[in-house]
């Protein structure tokens, strides 16, 4: 499925789509990512799940209006693995995407097992003109040393930030207000994610967010 992420402008004009990957199974019904995900990658089939999800997001990319981005989020194993380059060079080739449309969000942890090699992969990605994303911000470890090691388009402000901030919580807020005037200074673009209503999109309007993303526009 794809979710929209739209500017934070009056206008809200689109700019993209996140690929988040679901399983219908028949027997299980709708089964949650949160669910699957940690299976899939105990039994090391999550690197094979998420080369499929990137390929198809790639080719369905390409019916959409040539401005629209897409973003794909890419797990620790895949980043390190070894033939990771070649495998989103090949979608790339194959889809006839321009890289500048493909967007890769990786999280935090990837710093945590092998910093050095994820930062080497990652500059090579942006080499090719590919588009990144700092994924869940605000959660986890949230070290700001990243953006000092890896540039990035994009940070993802995590949704239980912005859902704090609309019920006034002052640490929600701070985060959100820092993340943001740092964001500005690395002319790095900030999406709030998690938005779900009128009271929450206005809220991440005034608190400054380039992009938003979340149910409400979804």
């Amino acid at each position: 499925e794809y979710q929209p992420v739209v500017a934070a402008s009056s206008d809200h004009m689109l700019t993209g789509f996140e690929a988040l990957v679901r399983w219908n199974n028949p027997k299980f019904g709708n089964v949650s990512p949160a669910k699957f995900i940690p299976v899939a990658e105990d039994a090391r089939l999550i690197v094979a799940i998420g080369e499929w999800v990137l390929r198809r997001s790639c080719l369905d990319a390409m019916q959409w209006p040539e401005s629209t981005k897409v973003a794909v989020n890419i797990s620790v194993d895949q980043l390190t693995s070894t033939n990771f380059i070649d495998t989103v060079t090949a979608a790339l080739q194959e889809s006839k995407l321009p890289a500048w449309r493909l967007e890769l969000e990786v999280t935090e942890s990837i710093f945590l097992r092998d910093g050095g090699q994820a930062v080497q992969v990652l500059d090579r990605l942006r080499e090719l003109g590919i588009k990144l994303s700092l994924d869940d911000f605000g959660t986890g470890y949230s070290s700001l040393g990243y953006l000092r090691n890896a540039r990035f388009d994009t940070i993802k402000i995590d949704r239980s930030c912005v859902q704090g901030a609309a019920k006034n919580k002052p640490e929600s807020l701070a985060i959100i207000r820092a993340v943001v005037a740092l964001a500005q200074s690395l002319n790095i673009a900030t999406t709030a994610e998690g938005v779900e209503n009128e009271h929450e999109l206005a809220m991440i309007q005034q608190l400054g967010c380039s992009k938003i993303q979340g149910y409400y526009f979804g």
